[in-house]
């Protein structure tokens, strides 16, 4: 594809070289006098009128003016020595297209084989092609100026030199580009980052502004004036939003979510009433698996407008609970039960050894509660559970060691009245 676009390119200027010849070429005998004479004379009433203004020189034409000031040619026509210089012109953008991709660039991908980032490694490569082109394309070009040519043909070359330079040079850019974003959507994915899913669509519309900038600026350049073409692309972009209001809502939710990085592919959250794994996050809408394996589709509008909880992101589990002892218990026996909770918590490892409490904290209905606060090292939720489990085992086994018993909810019901005496009665008989 690289090849090509460059070829596409050089065969622009090329095509450029006969068309440029047939309009210098003459018409014949005294007809083309009359002509010149004409052109001659309505070019000296424009200049003398102060109509016409003299297009000054670019960069490529001062470097063959030089070129032409040092071989001493200041003849007005096309002599042998104009065509032996267009030919070296040509020779030299051929050389050097070839020295650039045989040697120069294959020297800069052993460096940056040698490198530790891969940028360089896609960079170099990338812009291998645009930059041979740009070679080639700056020869054609100034081989052509070198020839003394009509004015027709002088335009015709300075509009083809704008365009193929401009086309070169955004081609370059954006294969540079692309390199970039490719290098960043790589480092995104190795860092399993959230905007690694939304890499490839950031990529193609981030190009698609950089061409519509590129053609703007090109054509720009070529003399249009593109404001009325902004002001129709204006228009046409409120109507577009106006149709469009709810997807461009769940882009700009995309992007929210791309950039804040609330969580990740494979994390479990909360957003609103659902909780569940996140399966995919696209441009629209966010895709999350329920508990119960059902399969939640979340507008991004609304997913960037909710409050997230995401509960992978723990980095501590803290586990709080009541235990409850009936009241036949003596102070002694609560103050013995509450310190050997204490001892069972500082003996586990994996609490965070400040965060034990554990206190006789109420007297309730029908139980005495003693309250056990702890905080887990590890916010992995199984290791959680595993933890917990051998904790409730060992107070169990503590409980059971002092003789003493978990309270259970229980009332008592007092019956008075004559009702109560006939069931009292009817009992004893």
């Amino acid at each position: 594809m690289k090849r090509f676009f460059s070829l596409w390119l050089c065969s622009v200027a090329v095509l450029l070289s006969p068309l440029a010849a047939l309009a210098q070429a003459p018409a014949g005998g005294d007809g083309q006098a009359a002509s010149d004479t004409a052109n001659a004379t309505a070019a000296a009433a424009a200049v003398a009128s102060g109509k016409v203004t003299t297009r000054p020189p670019d960069m490529l034409e001062h470097v063959v003016d030089s070129v032409l000031e040092l071989f001493n040619v200041k003849s007005s026509g096309n002599t042998v020595t104009h065509y032996v210089i267009c030919a070296l012109f040509l020779v030299c953008a051929v050389l050097l297209r070839r020295f650039l991709t045989t040697i120069f660039f294959n020297q800069l991908k052993k460096l940056a084989a040698k490198t530790e980032t891969t940028l360089d490694d896609k960079l170099f490569p990338a812009m291998e092609a645009p930059v041979a082109t740009f070679v080639m394309v700056t020869g054609i070009f100034a081989a052509l100026k070198v020839l003394k040519l009509s004015e027709t043909a002088d335009r015709s070359i300075g509009y083809g030199s704008t365009v193929a330079f401009s086309l070169v040079i955004f081609w370059g850019l954006l294969r540079a580009f692309d390199a970039i974003i490719d290098h960043a959507a790589e480092i995104a994915r190795e860092k399993h980052m959230s905007i690694a899913a939304f890499m490839p669509w950031i990529k193609k519309s981030l190009i698609a502004v950089f061409v519509v900038v590129g053609s703007l600026m090109t054509v720009q350049s070529l003399g249009y004036n593109v404001s009325t073409i902004l002001q129709g692309l204006g228009i046409g972009g409120l109507a577009f939003a106006l149709a469009a209001q709810d997807t461009i809502a769940n882009l700009f939710g995309s992007l929210v979510v791309a950039i804040d990085q609330p969580f990740k592919i494979g994390e479990t959250v909360k957003i609103g009433a659902h909780t569940g794994t996140v399966e995919d996050i696209g441009l629209r809408s966010t895709k999350i698996r329920l508990v119960d394996k059902s399969l939640v589709v979340m507008p991004n509008k609304m997913v960037s407008s909710e409050a997230i909880v995401n509960l992978s992101r723990f980095t501590q589990r803290r586990v709080e609970q009541v235990i409850g002892l009936t009241y036949d218990t003596t102070p002694d026996q609560l103050t013995a039960i509450v310190e050997d909770i204490r001892g069972i918590l500082a003996a586990e490892a994996e609490i965070d050894p400040a965060s034990p409490l554990v206190y006789f904290r109420d007297l309730n209905a029908s139980s005495l509660d003693v309250w056990v606060v702890y905080v887990s090292r590890d916010p992995d939720l199984k290791k959680g559970f595993a933890l917990k489990q051998r904790i409730n085992l060992a107070i169990m086994r503590a409980v059971a060691a002092r003789g003493l018993s978990f309270a259970f909810p229980t009332s008592v019901m007092h019956l008075d009245g004559p009702v109560a005496k006939q069931l009292v009665g009817g009992s004893k008989s």
